[in-house]
């Protein structure tokens, strides 16, 4: 189907400016649609069936959602459609537009009995070239959609991209369990209160799981003890408040994933690192970015999970598989819009850091590598 010979069903020529808005909700299928019919300009919605029939036998003949409705597109035209004042709506037929090959594949896919995808039983015959291609696409078409997201934070922090970073890596460390809270935490801190504190971890210790609530423990500890002074005195000074921030969760964590330690983390990278998002931009490879996030927390952290009790000794350092998390949810992102924010078009840094990180694993992942289309390309 060429979109450069689109026709009504009276012979009227069709030239799409805008497809419009998708709703999810009831009322026409897209909004804000623009496009000239004929000699016409319009601009409104259009609705979809399979049968133009369809438009009575769910009578939007008498629902006012559909009367700005300027293109009917249906499968197959088996009656006009009118609006209130009897003037017909223009209508886009598809059945002779459609290639019967690719009619026949949509059926064959409809019917098939289905394992997990549609295409499982032929995505084997995809060579090596389109596959990586197709993921190259796919990632970057990802990185444009968390690149919106970037671009309102940015906006929210006066352009501050240290901040911004501040905020991605917080929520990222707090993984699914607790990344939106992680994120209220770090929003409730102004960025040069972070900057100011970095000369010693134990400020920013105090600073974020003061603000998380994670010292309101009564547990008998001396750092503790430490810990909620410092807060107090920090606290006082740049006037902190705890509204709006979010409760964190133990609940179904592993230790190594409570919040208290990685909070520890965030603290102790941000502590050893002055100039963090300077490094980030500057990294060219992989191995430069896991330098970036390599060392430990403070030593009081070897032997606690939390205030409550001590365990065996056990350094809480950054996991390369904790890192390719954070590079790929954080790091490769902030590169990304960076880049794009500053009219830089070089993508090939990012899209080679991306190709040596390890398969990430996840259970979609996994299911695409055993239908072996991505094993035959590694």
């Amino acid at each position: 189907m060429s979109l450069k010979s689109l026709q009504t069903t009276t012979k009227e020529s069709i030239i799409l400016k805008t497809v419009g808005l998708p709703n999810v909700n009831s009322g026409p299928d897209f909004f804000n649609a623009q496009l000239s019919i004929g000699t016409q300009m319009w601009a409104g919605n259009v609705e979809i069936h399979v049968k133009s029939s369809d438009w009575y036998a769910h009578h939007h003949e008498s629902d006012a959602a559909y009367d700005n409705v300027i293109l009917h597109v249906v499968w197959e035209h088996n009656m006009d459609v009118f609006r209130k004042d009897n003037t017909p709506i223009p209508t886009l037929e598809l059945k002779n537009q459609v290639l019967p090959h690719t009619y026949n594949n949509y059926n064959s896919l409809l019917n098939q009995k289905l394992s997990w995808i549609p295409c499982e039983t032929r995505i084997k015959e995809v060579d090596s070239f389109t596959v990586n291609h197709w993921l190259e696409r796919l990632y970057l078409e990802r990185l444009e959609g968390k690149y919106k997201a970037i671009e309102t934070q940015l906006d929210e922090s006066k352009q501050n991209w240290e901040a911004v970073l501040f905020w991605q890596l917080s929520k990222n460390f707090g993984l699914k369990v607790n990344g939106d809270a992680f994120l209220s935490v770090s929003k409730s801190i102004d960025f040069s209160v972070v900057r100011k504190s970095q000369h010693q971890t134990h400020h920013l210790e105090a600073l974020f799981l003061g603000q998380a609530g994670l010292l309101d423990s009564e547990a008998q500890d001396r750092y503790l003890s430490e810990l909620k002074s410092t807060f107090s005195f920090l606290k006082n000074k740049f006037s902190l408040s705890r509204t709006g921030v979010l409760p964190v969760q133990f609940f179904r964590l592993r230790p190594p994933n409570f919040p208290t330690i990685r909070l520890a983390q965030l603290a102790a990278l941000y502590s050893r690192s002055s100039n963090l998002f300077s490094r980030i931009i500057e990294a060219q490879s992989l191995e430069q970015l896991y330098t970036v996030f390599e060392g430990a927390t403070s030593r009081y952290w070897n032997t606690h999970y939390t205030f409550e009790k001590a365990t065996k000794s056990t350094p809480k350092k950054l996991t390369k598989a904790f890192m390719n998390l954070l590079i790929i949810n954080t790091i490769v992102p902030i590169k990304f819009a960076f880049n794009k924010f500053n009219c830089h078009s070089k993508k090939e840094d990012i899209v080679e850091i991306m190709r040596k990180i390890p398969l990430e694993h996840n259970s979609i992942v996994h299911k695409f590598h055993d239908l072996y289309a991505f094993g035959k390309t590694a």
